[in-house]
């Protein structure tokens, strides 16, 4: 199962546009977190880590400073909380 789950993303990548920019929000893509977390540590992880990704990406974040430190945080629609080491850098710009 974990094969099929690698398998598929690597087929994704070839069918994928190259002149698209991207739109993730976060700073690893959402195709790569998912191939990393299944390729280490199997098909479930994979599993939870793609629904994760689907249910938090594109709509619903909030981007705000944090007035003491200045670094920015993202707040995701399941209100984790995740670093600017992890937000696209595009929407740090």
């Amino acid at each position: 199962m974990r094969l099929i789950l690698i398998y598929f993303i690597k087929f994704y990548w070839v069918l994928k546009s190259k002149e698209k920019p991207p739109c993730c929000i976060f700073r690893k893509s959402c195709s790569h977190y998912v191939y990393d977390k299944t390729y280490k540590e199997g098909f479930i992880s994979g599993l939870k880590a793609l629904k994760f990704r689907i249910s938090n990406c594109k709509y619903g974040f909030e981007l705000f400073i944090n007035p003491i430190n200045k670094k920015t945080y993202m707040i995701l629609p399941n209100k984790e909380i995740i670093n600017e080491g992890e937000i696209a850098k595009r929407l740090l710009e």
